[in-house]
C-alpha cells in the first residue's frame, strides 16, 4: 500500500479529476465540495463482484446524505470511459445503472497514492473510505482490504457524530467535566 499524506484533523488535499457526473463525462475539484460535508470512497475496480453492491447502496441513499449538507464520492482507478460503460449496463447484467453520485477516474494513481490506498503491486485501490467536513478537513480514515465493502449505515451515523460533536463540542466538555468530577472509582 502506498503512504498517502491524508491525515487525520488536517486539510484534505484538493485534486482535480474527469469524472461521470449524472451520466455525462465532467471535471470535478475536492474544493468544489467546501461548505459540505463529504463521503469520498476508493473501490478496486469497475465490473467487479463486491464493488457494484456498495456503490448503488451509496447511490440509493445519497438524499440521506444531502439531507445532512453531505456529498457523496466514489473513486477508482478505471477510466471515466469505463465509469460510463458500467453506468450504462443495466444492474440485472452486472452494472450500475443510473447513478446519482459522482465517479471519479484516476487512472494515473495520483489521487490514489495520495490518500494512501494504492495497491502498488495491483495498480488498483483498497476500499478507502475518508469523511471531510465542511472546512475541508479530514475527521475519518478507514481502509479495508480488498474483499469487505463498507456500510452505508455506518458512514452515514459517523457524518451524523461528527456533526453533532461540531456543533455541541463544547457543551459536552463541559458535562464531562461536571461528570467526571463526580464520579469516583474505587479499585
Amino acid at each position: 500500500m502506498s503512504t498517502g499524506n491524508v491525515q487525520i484533523g488536517k486539510s484534505v488535499p484538493d485534486f482535480q479529476a474527469t469524472a461521470v457526473v449524472d451520466g455525462a463525462i465532467k471535471e470535478l475539484k475536492m474544493s468544489d465540495y467546501k461548505g459540505k460535508y463529504v463521503v469520498f470512497f476508493f473501490y478496486p475496480l469497475d465490473f467487479t463482484f463486491v464493488c457494484p453492491t456498495e456503490i448503488i447502496a451509496f447511490s440509493d441513499r445519497v438524499e440521506e446524505f444531502r439531507k445532512i449538507n453531505c456529498e457523496v464520492i466514489a473513486a477508482s482507478v478505471d477510466s471515466q470511459f469505463t465509469h460510463l460503460a458500467w453506468i450504462n449496463t443495466a444492474r440485472k447484467d452486472g452494472g450500475l445503472g443510473s447513478m446519482n453520485i459522482p465517479l471519479v477516474s484516476d487512472v494515473s494513481h495520483n489521487i490514489s497514492k495520495t490518500f494512501g490506498v494504492l495497491k502498488e503491486d495491483e495498480g488498483i485501490a483498497y476500499r478507502g473510505l475518508f469523511i471531510i467536513d465542511a472546512k475541508g478537513i479530514v475527521r475519518q480514515i478507514t481502509i479495508n482490504d480488498l474483499p469487505v465493502g463498507r456500510s452505508v449505515d455506518e458512514a452515514l451515523r459517523l457524518v451524523q457524530a461528527f456533526q453533532f460533536t461540531d456543533q455541541h463540542g463544547e457543551a459536552l466538555k463541559m458535562v464531562l467535566i461536571m461528570l467526571i468530577g463526580r464520579v469516583h472509582c474505587s479499585f
